[in-house]
């Protein structure tokens, strides 16, 4: 079976939650924990029309489909985390 993504490449990890002052931190915190802050190429956060919701999109190089699940794992199971994408 040949993999989908060809690494390393350029892979963006978007997490939704309830927008908090911290919830961006949450989000790169967790993703640093599988990648090390020199692997982060960019994080943007977009708040909900509202201000109520924030989305925070990190931009990794990943370097294997195992390194993907465990971040999505990661951000799955935290409670402040509504959705990752």
């Amino acid at each position: 079976m040949s993999e989908l993504l060809d690494f390393p490449c350029q892979f963006p990890i978007k997490a939704f939650g309830v927008g908090t002052p911290d919830f961006e931190r949450l989000v790169v915190e967790l993703v640093d924990e599988h990648i090390g802050p020199q692997q982060r190429e960019s994080v943007r956060t977009n708040p909900s029309r509202g201000g109520r919701y924030m989305a925070v999109t990190v931009t990794i190089t990943a370097h294997s489909q195992e390194q993907l699940d465990n971040i999505y794992r990661s951000l799955s199971a935290e409670e402040r985390v509504i959705m990752a994408l």
